[in-house]
């Protein structure tokens, strides 16, 4: 009888870990949304709404063999899952994997679970981003970043400033890299106010259209049309809370071993974002601990020791497009790290936002249309 492995989180390591193991064990994954979300396309969704279709994955795709349960996880414990319809997943190996959540539109809302849902919110959000001329984005990280070159890259007559409480734009990464950002930037013309933030938010909801003022807190009047936040990572463990597996950290993420198991459980693994790691919060972290996981559970499953070791990564990596036809980015290189131009920033995730790869995770037989066409 195949050991059953059952994996709580059907995103960017989750489906890794089982897709890696369907063959070789049961599996089960467990996750109320009825698709695999590639939030890396989330924005070019919302600004080509006729390419929408590209950033969903239907779980029931991924498995040949396991199975998917659409539920929510409420409680885990040595044994299994507890899930919210009150049913019981019993487990001899889990995979925590669960995520964070972002403010939509970098990823759907929480109560939008269905593929239907999903793409009416995007819709009903392009529309109303159409008739914007001027946009405000709310925090200037990668998603800030990525969100205002996909606008210019549909409309480049939109005017959009960000602004954020940051006094530089992606800290810590290479100096060239930064410049270039600017200056890519500038060329744009998008605007950005670093070291600031707003006295008050806008008085209208995020992602609706409607004239607005707000006031910087160094006293600049900012008007627009349309706002967006682009910042607050929630940490995907409430499911965890209870205690019955163990005690998060103060952060509310899970501490691991070097294994990448839950502290005191050898059949208890956790990945991505919920984990207390000194890896970035990225989806390209997750993967990379998703196939240290993978190695492990294999191991076990034969009856041998796993011996794969998940090392932090000693130098940062992004690839960050700014729309479909410049980014920037740096990446491992012999000697350490080295700036990427903005023709592999485009060719490793630009032109796509890693829909093949998704693709053949899930099956194949998605065609991918990238349109260079402007939305209206």
């Amino acid at each position: 009888m195949n050991r059953r492995v059952v994996i709580v989180g059907g995103g960017y390591g989750g489906t890794l870990v089982a897709k890696s193991l369907d063959a070789e064990a049961d599996v089960t994954v467990i996750d109320p949304r009825e698709a695999f979300y590639n939030a890396s396309a989330s924005l070019r969704a919302l600004t080509r709404p006729d390419w929408a279709h590209n950033a969903v994955f239907p779980l029931e795709n991924l498995l040949d063999h396991g199975k998917v349960i659409h539920d929510r996880a409420v409680s885990v414990d040595p044994e299994g899952v507890t899930l919210a319809s009150g049913e019981r997943v019993e487990a001899d190996y889990i995979v925590l994997a669960t995520g964070s959540g972002y403010t939509y539109p970098a990823k759907p809302r929480e109560t939008s679970t269905s593929i239907a849902q999903q793409m009416e919110d995007l819709r009903a959000t392009h529309q109303e981003l159409a008739r914007a001329g001027r946009v405000l984005i709310l925090g200037a990280g990668p998603v800030g970043l990525e969100l205002a070159g996909e606008i210019k890259d549909v409309w480049p007559d939109k005017q959009v400033i960000m602004v954020d409480r940051a006094v530089e734009l992606l800290p810590g990464f290479l100096p060239e890299v930064v410049g270039e950002l600017h200056r890519q930037l500038d060329e744009l013309g998008i605007q950005v106010r670093l070291g600031a933030g707003l006295k008050a938010l806008p008085t209208i909801g995020s992602g609706q259209a409607g004239r607005f003022v707000v006031t910087t807190d160094h006293g600049e009047e900012i008007v627009a049309d349309i706002w967006f936040q682009a910042f607050g990572v929630r940490i995907a463990t409430g499911y965890l809370t209870d205690g019955k597996l163990l005690t998060l950290t103060g952060r509310g993420t899970i501490p691991v071993t070097d294994r990448l198991n839950v502290q005191g459980y050898e059949h208890v693994y956790a990945i991505g974002d919920i984990i207390a790691h000194a890896d970035p919060k990225m989806a390209s972290y997750a993967m990379v601990q998703a196939e240290v996981v993978v190695k492990n559970l294999r191991a076990q499953l034969a009856g041998d020791r796993p011996g794969a070791v998940h090392t932090p990564a000693s130098e940062r990596r992004i690839l960050l497009p700014l729309g479909t036809r410049t980014g920037v980015g740096q990446l491992p290189a012999a000697g350490g790290i080295a700036a990427a131009t903005p023709e592999m920033v485009y060719q490793r995730k630009g032109a796509d936002l890693f829909t093949a790869r998704f693709a053949t995770r899930f099956g194949g037989g998605r065609s991918l249309q990238i349109e260079s066409g402007r939305a209206s």
